[in-house]
């Protein structure tokens, strides 16, 4: 029997080509329905593309970090019965045969608007009772250490394996049983015995587009960074108090959604700083509207998802869209559209911001806000020692297309919003 060629689809919105970023058959496996073939991403977005038919996995075609063409052959293998699928005889120069399949219409988990993960919910239940819970990140970085999940245990939620789990996995499985605290050869000083092991990662999907996109923002951005310390005493205050008055349907509110507000609101004096500048055609764009990016660590690494038309919201419309993209960006189920068309982006680590950073800015844009660590600490106010909340503010910008005055006083501007919460709504 003639194999059979799966080729990549079409994933509609003008998409051409895609980079292979995890492969979840390997030759000789026999493939379920539905079941997940390889994860493949572009423009940030990642697909997992399922089988839409039963067969024996002959070759599969590309590399980990690979970028392939729409059509392009994806896997080969042996049908275990026909499919609903209208195969096409192709012949080769040498007489040779092989049967093309391309399935009438694209399975319902390839029309998923550019999903991160795109899974179907035979798959899913697959996945679920079938094979340990971890993220995808973590199931590649086990594949490429050669780790069966199924002897990892898991601590995250519902036994979900983690990369924590992984690192203490390695650890065990590293240190000779000579070497471990309480064997009689550990030794009196109970030193541990240092390990020899390394591990190469191949660098693709998000990572890959992560360094590709930083690589750019500082060789191309002439970055200056401006810090100021804000006193939000204030603001907490307010914070706590609508938060006690806050009803069910409203979200919890942290600093971020008044920062989002503070922002937009100076983004319309200082219109210079929402904007995107490109470097081959030397023009400036700017935009009336602002598009708040809100930088996202995940399991895959950092994203930008958006929040659209950040300058009409109100203080619960804020903190109540930047929960739900932060939290799909987390999850893997966000669309394309809330991750491109950002115009000023906001970065925060919380608890973990430090004292003070220099944040890369989002090229194309031409400012970014670092938000630094929010602590009590005592200060001179009203001439008095007093224990006020304090938190810095990291601004970089574009210093082709904005002077050092206008980033100064763009800083100030949020820091007068901050320090007066109430002018935020007036």
């Amino acid at each position: 029997m003639q194999p059979t060629i799966f080729k990549l689809p079409d994933l509609g919105e003008g998409v051409v080509e895609a980079e292979i970023v995890a492969w979840h058959v390997r030759p000789g496996e026999q493939v379920r329905l539905d079941q997940p073939l390889v994860e493949i991403m572009t423009d940030k977005a990642t697909v997992t593309i399922p089988s839409g038919y039963e067969g024996i996995v002959l070759t599969t075609h590309g590399e980990v970090g690979e970028t392939i063409a729409v059509g392009s052959e994806l896997v080969s293998f042996e049908l275990a019965a026909a499919q609903h699928c209208a195969p096409t005889i192709e012949s080769s120069t040498n007489g040779t045969q092989r049967t093309i399949v391309e399935p009438a219409a694209p399975r319902e988990p390839v029309t998923v608007p550019m999903t991160w993960q795109a899974v179907s919910p035979a798959s899913a239940v697959v996945q679920t009772e079938l094979r340990p819970l971890a993220s995808p990140a973590v199931r590649r970085r086990a594949r490429e250490l050669t780790i069966d999940l199924e002897d990892v245990a898991g601590t995250g939620p519902n036994g979900r394996i983690t990369h924590a789990d992984i690192d203490h996995y390695i650890r065990a499985e590293f240190v000779p049983p000579t070497a471990r605290r309480g064997h009689p050869a550990h030794g009196s000083a109970g030193c541990r015995v240092a390990g020899s092991h390394t591990t190469e990662i191949q660098m693709a999907g998000l990572r890959r587009r992560i360094a590709e996109k930083m690589v750019v923002s500082n060789t191309q951005i002439p970055h200056f960074t401006y810090i100021e310390e804000v006193d939000i005493t204030e603001l907490e205050s307010l914070r706590e108090q609508l938060n006690d008055r806050r009803t069910d349907g409203q979200p919890k509110l942290t600093y971020l959604p008044f920062i989002m507000l503070s922002v937009a609101r100076a983004l319309g004096r200082f219109p210079q700083l929402n904007a995107h500048y490109d470097v081959k055609r030397e023009v400036i764009t700017r935009y009336e509207a602002v598009h708040l990016g809100i930088a996202t660590q995940t399991d895959r690494g950092l994203c930008v998802p958006v929040v659209q038309h950040a300058e009409a919201m109100d203080l619960w419309q804020a903190a109540r869209e930047m929960r739900r993209i932060t939290e799909a960006a987390r999850n893997q189920s966000i669309s394309r559209n809330d991750l491109t068309g950002s115009t000023f982006t906001v970065t925060s680590l919380g608890p973990m911001g430090g004292l003070a950073a220099t944040p890369i800015i989002n090229h194309p844009e031409v400012a970014i806000l670092g938000i630094n660590k929010a602590i009590d600490r005592p200060v001179v106010h009203k001439g008095q020692i007093a224990i006020r909340r304090m938190v810095n503010l990291s601004g970089s910008f574009d210093h082709r297309v904005v002077d050092g005055a206008d980033g100064a006083i763009f800083i100030q501007c949020i820091k007068d919003y901050l320090e007066h919460p109430a002018t935020i709504f007036i």
